[in-house]
């Protein structure tokens, strides 16, 4: 069994989700078989993305494509959200929100080029 947790995004551009991926957060490239596919690793998060060339974007037998976007996404941990969020949105990181907070700790939503969220969260106590 693979140590790696492994989640698959929908995207509209192989390309610009791979260097999304890497430029902002870090991530390395394992497979780029863009336009229809690539994979890109943080630690062991191993993120597939799939364009509507890959076997994942070929439409459901009801009909039904699919697509980019949605609310279900992966956490980033960070000791330090302000200071992460303002770099990213330097760099020109769109979010859906602005920074919450709650018992738990502090969140935001940065979404990639193609609508994926991924969440940055500071636990709290940390900061």
């Amino acid at each position: 069994m693979s140590e790696n947790v492994n989640v698959r995004y929908m995207v509209s551009d192989v390309q610009a989700a791979v260097d999304w991926y890497v430029g902002h957060f870090g991530f390395t490239v394992q497979l780029n078989a863009a336009p229809a596919f690539a994979s890109v690793e943080k630690g062991a998060l191993r993120l597939l993305l799939s364009g509507a060339k890959s076997s994942a974007g070929r439409p459901m037998p009801d009909g039904r494509q699919p697509e980019p976007g949605g609310w279900n996404r992966f956490q980033l941990i960070t000791q330090d959200i302000a200071a992460e969020v303002d770099r990213l949105r330097t760099e020109g990181v769109s979010f859906r929100n602005d920074i919450l907070s709650g018992p738990g700790g502090s969140q935001i939503l940065a979404e990639d080029p193609s609508g994926n969220v991924v969440e940055l969260f500071q636990p709290a106590g940390r900061g």
